[in-house]
């Protein structure tokens, strides 16, 4: 068992009147979106906050925090926030570095590690570049760690890429992306798409490049199934080729199936194969928003999830069809859209509501409900947003962090 971050007999007592040990347990067992409020206590206290043994000392007494980091726009603009919806906390996080060159980043992706936060690529737009309207992928990867609270550069992905499919491997602190292109939210249907490959060594801080996809392919999502043996990199749905109507508008033309990379122990991969379409024409356009949840009663068989609309369907791997799982309770508010994501086993459909407080102030809530795989149920929860405009769920990234 992981001990607590030892104390010097020398340094003030961290709770006067117990002993040193008993005080680290119960400073360890405080939930992580409290930490900030309480580091400036006192000298001891904020030592022992950001000790980096903290994290491994809270997981040994499985008092680990499930939250969700939720980066509303650019964040090197809007500072990030961490959720905590068990307690109802929000907890901020410092923007990201920033360049006065570069502004406008969308379509990146986040994923945590442990004590850290991955930021990777992206779309934006740069000063220096010509014309100065045209967007540009990104290949900046930062790196936030929650014990020291800063942000970091990490060595920069070898292609760069934004709207791409992103996982972690499960049997080793790699992360690997797949596909990609430079579109960005302010122009829906244009930008280009790539079917680039590489993985990431957290440990080094190094990326190689793996097997292309079959096809370019970009706005795709990833996971990973399989069990230790035979781990299996999905990657589903996302826009290849565009077309034209009438020579002038451009439409996208989306994937009904997914490519899946057979991972082997030697190098960390292995070839393509491609499925079959995951459902017939005119049943749907293209994939919703996509979450993939951990099943601990048979890992190589994860639950996916994907929100279309109002509803809720579950892909099954065998079969290669979705189902319908659930429906939503509550619509979301006319222009207004879900965030779909999954933490400790839930899918969460988030949507933002504008309400009006006295003196006609402006208030936003998020109104979330939960929905459990496998007891069948909705819950929900209401909390005061600490973002003082509207949130555009469709742009917001998220991401779910364990402190």
């Amino acid at each position: 068992m992981t001990q607590p971050p030892p104390s010097s007999s020398s340094s003030p007592p961290l709770i006067p009147g117990l002993p040193n040990d008993v005080a680290s347990l119960i400073l360890s067992s405080i939930p992580f979106s409290h930490h900030a409020r309480l580091k400036p206590t006192c000298k001891s206290w904020r030592l022992f906050l950001s000790s980096k043994t903290l994290i491994a000392s809270r997981q040994s007494l499985r008092r680990l925090s499930h939250l969700i980091c939720i980066f509303p726009q650019d964040p090197a603009v809007a500072a990030p926030y961490l959720f905590d919806p068990r307690h109802l906390a929000w907890c901020p996080l410092p923007p990201m570095p920033c360049n006065a060159q570069l502004y406008g980043r969308c379509n990146f992706t986040a994923v945590a590690i442990g004590p850290h936060l991955y930021v990777l690529g992206g779309s934006l737009f740069d000063a220096r570049s010509f014309p100065i309207d045209r967007p540009s992928p990104s290949s900046a990867v930062f790196r936030f760690d929650f014990t020291t609270a800063k942000w970091e550069r990490r060595a920069p992905m070898l292609s760069p890429r934004g709207s791409f499919a992103c996982a972690r491997d499960p049997d080793s602190d790699q992360i690997i992306v797949a596909g990609g292109g430079s579109r960005h939210t302010v122009f829906s249907r244009a930008g280009s798409r790539m079917s680039s490959v590489e993985r990431y060594d957290v440990c080094r801080d190094e990326w190689v490049a793996m097997e292309g996809l079959p096809s370019f392919r970009a706005g795709c999502v990833g996971f990973f199934a399989g069990d230790e043996e035979e781990r299996e990199f999905w990657v589903m749905g996302g826009y290849g080729e565009a077309r034209t109507i009438a020579e002038v508008v451009p439409v996208d033309e989306y994937y009904r199936n997914a490519v899946v990379m057979e991972m082997e122990s030697e190098n960390g991969g292995g070839r393509w194969r491609e499925t079959s379409d995951m459902w017939e024409e005119g049943e749907r356009t293209k994939l919703g928003k996509i979450v993939v949840v951990d099943n601990e009663v048979d890992p190589a068989q994860p639950g996916v999830f994907m929100l279309d609309g109002n509803d809720i369907f579950r892909y099954d791997l065998a079969s290669n069809r979705w189902s319908l799982e659930s429906h939503i309770p509550r619509k979301p508010p006319c222009n207004s859209s879900f965030a779909f994501t999954v933490l400790d086993g839930e899918l969460y459909a988030i949507t933002f509501w504008n309400t009006v407080e006295r003196l006609h102030k402006r208030a936003g809530r998020l109104y979330i409900q939960i929905y459990h795989p496998q007891q069948k149920t909705w819950r929900t929860l209401i909390t005061k947003s600490p973002f003082r405009y509207d949130l555009d769920f469709d742009e917001a990234v998220m991401s779910t962090v364990h402190l």
